[in-house]
């Protein structure tokens, strides 16, 4: 059984908020919390999905290796995401590879366990239709931020995602390495300080691994403009 602090963050998940806390206990009697050091594989593509995985700390991304050599970032995770669901319950092979971004905290929970109980409890599975919903989601919009934006106008969303607060100034961190977020956001690394440096008049300022945001309403109404008025700007 996994501990109070594990149980509140994995039952805050998308893939478990929507179950009675019965449930989520049963489900999380035979689950295991596993820590990961930045750089550590969880686990490789081609290899057997056993186990769904919900972030409890930390982040995590899921990647695949081109026949170039080349590295494409699929998607990063942080705390209450879960991911390898679909694999999992099929007993199929993973397509993508995993490794932790920073020091990262995972849960892990058995799919023959998850599977039984679905049969059991119905509701469980418009938990997982609600998950399966949010990857799809995302994954449209980061098809429609690369098919829609300019590189700048992406990494004025990615910042807008960090702030706390909708209004006035702030400053965040940035959650991981800046190759990590150029891949992300499907640029190449130059092409992310070129964006960095174009999104100063708009008062963005970014030292190290923090970015300074003089003007959130202004940096949003920069990322929702027809990019042809983006671009023009940064011509």
């Amino acid at each position: 059984m996994v501990g109070s602090r594990n149980f509140d963050a994995a039952h805050d998940s998308v893939l478990l908020r929507s179950l009675p806390e019965d449930v989520v206990e049963s489900l999380l009697s035979d689950a295991v919390a596993r820590r990961h050091s930045r750089g550590e594989t969880l686990f490789l593509h081609g290899e057997k999905a056993q186990s769904i995985h919900i972030v409890l700390d930390g982040w995590v991304k899921l990647y695949r290796v081109g026949p170039n050599g080349n590295e494409a970032v699929v998607n990063v995770f942080t705390r209450g995401h879960s991911f390898g669901e679909a694999v999992a319950f099929r007993g199929l092979d993973y397509p993508v590879s995993a490794e932790a971004v920073t020091d990262c905290e995972i849960l892990l929970i058995s799919a023959r366990s998850f599977v039984s109980m679905m049969r059991r409890e119905p509701d469980m599975c418009m938990a997982v239709l609600a998950s399966t919903f949010r990857h799809l989601h995302e994954l449209v919009s980061q098809v429609e931020q690369i098919k829609a934006q300019t590189g700048a106008q992406r990494v004025a969303e990615f910042l807008l995602h960090l702030c706390d607060h909708d209004t006035g100034n702030c400053v965040v961190t940035l959650p991981y390495d800046k190759i990590l977020i150029a891949g992300r956001l499907g640029m190449k690394p130059e092409s992310l300080s070129r964006a960095f440096a174009k999104l100063k008049p708009i008062g963005v300022k970014v030292a190290r691994n923090h970015a300074s945001i003089d003007d959130i309403e202004a940096l949003r109404t920069y990322a929702d403009e027809d990019p042809a008025a983006a671009w023009n700007k940064a011509l």
